[in-house]
């Protein structure tokens, strides 16, 4: 079966555990910030949750990428899922006992099936033809779609399953998550094949190997030297083009959860109804992954960099609509402002990653891509937290006043990128190291 044929069927397979793992996160986000609340008694408590979500898939995300390296992305993708159902049962434990430190704890443990779904849009690019490697990447993400809009939408029929069941209501979404969860898992570890290893790049570009898996045997190379996640992320510091994806990727994801996750809080306290607060969820997180495959026909076409920067004008989009609208009670305009968010965060990841993945030599990819997941959960998780104080004591405005602040850092790298000045450019003894 050659490189290009065992991709194609890695990517259906990474499309389906994506669709079911959608399906597992959005169920659990969208009322795990309102379960706390109610368990905790108190709206800050609500931030703190998905804090710990975030944070949980950071703590995974490096392991996740060594287990990729050790035993192949299948097994890693898996494990992932298998933590993240794990979550899921305890969060529903800690329902039925009244338990809020208990369901943070859950929740650390149900971010691990978000660290695996990011995970999987690298997997998506292993064996693609660096021409279409933005495309492959982004029918990964895209896949998402249907699970993810889905999920906030099973906030109802999960609530009356709660009921049903004999269980706290909000508690019953979590269950679709469970079993969601599992069969990804399930699915992953049945039928992904991991691909054979591309012929060591040396170069900064990292382009995909076209190799075949039943070719002759390559000739001996000397082997790289394997580099953890920090190593990976002290080299890549020097080489701006690097530190500009790590800050897209990162500052973009912890925008768009900061922003989120506060929203059906903000909504909750207007009055809206649990149906209006998942619908307005469920066009968020379509704007996040249904246009991905335009992105990532834009990065083949266009480059990397240009897609960042457009998911930067996206933003600044996002967050000026968000702080006008921040005290209206009308569904609509807070409707456009997450939708925008959501186009913003599948620019900046799809560019982002793309560009980490053209800035670094094979032997490096794999832990850098794990650090760069672990740093946007971090980034998440730290947004999260500051999130729900700030949306207590100043409102949904300063929540957006606090996503612009990240923009701008991030915009910053982004200059120093595009015009580097004599000390940002990366000196050649480690340049020969990275490479």
């Amino acid at each position: 079966m050659s490189t290009i044929s065992l991709q194609r069927r890695n990517q259906a397979v990474l499309v389906v555990g994506q669709l079911l793992s959608g399906v597992g996160v959005a169920s659990g986000v969208a009322v795990g910030g309102i379960l706390a609340a109610q368990l905790a008694g108190t709206t800050a408590a609500s931030g703190f949750v998905q804090t710990a979500s975030a944070l949980g898939a950071g703590l995974v995300a490096v392991p996740l990428a060594n287990l990729a390296v050790r035993a192949g992305r299948r097994w890693a993708l898996s494990t992932g899922m298998v933590l993240g159902a794990m979550g899921a049962a305890v969060v529903l434990l800690a329902a039925s006992l009244g338990q809020f430190w208990l369901m943070a704890a859950g929740m650390l443990f149900f971010g691990s099936a978000t660290a695996a779904g990011l995970q999987a849009r690298y997997a998506a690019v292993d064996g693609a033809p660096p021409e279409k490697a933005g495309r492959a990447m982004a029918i990964v993400i895209w896949a998402t779609t249907v699970g993810s809009v889905a999920g906030p939408n099973l906030s109802e029929p999960g609530r009356l399953l709660g009921i049903r069941l004999d269980m706290v209501p909000l508690a019953g979404p979590f269950v679709f998550s469970l079993v969601a969860f599992l069969t990804a898992a399930l699915v992953i570890a049945l039928f992904f094949l991991t691909p054979p290893p591309p012929a060591h790049n040396t170069g900064l570009s990292g382009g995909a190997s076209g190799d075949t898996v039943d070719e002759a045997p390559r000739q001996a190379t000397k082997p790289a030297k394997r580099h953890g996640a920090w190593r990976a992320l002290r080299l890549a510091s020097h080489n701006p083009r690097a530190l500009f994806a790590l800050a897209a990727v990162t500052g973009g994801h912890a925008i768009m959860v900061g922003v989120m996750v506060m929203t059906p809080v903000a909504m909750n306290e207007h009055g809206h109804a649990l149906e209006m607060i998942g619908i307005v969820i469920s066009l968020h997180i379509l704007g996040m992954y249904a246009a991905s495959p335009m992105f990532g026909w834009l990065v083949d076409k266009l480059g990397s960099v240009p897609v960042i920067f457009i998911g930067y004008g996206i933003f600044l989009a996002a967050i000026t609509i968000g702080a006008i609208v921040s005290d209206s009670s009308d569904p609509l305009p807070m409707s456009i402002a997450l939708t925008t968010l959501g186009l913003g965060w599948s620019a900046c990841l799809i560019g982002g990653s793309s560009l980490l993945n053209e800035s670094a030599p094979d032997h490096l990819r794999v832990p850098l891509q794990g650090a760069n997941d672990m740093m946007m959960n971090f980034g998440a998780a730290g947004l999260a937290a500051l999130a729900g104080p700030v949306l207590a004591l100043g409102g949904f405005f300063w929540v957006n006043m606090m996503a612009l602040a990240v923009l701008a850092v991030m915009v910053f790298f982004g200059l120093r990128a595009v015009h580097p000045t004599p000390r940002d450019v990366m000196p050649e003894s480690v340049s020969d190291t990275v490479g």
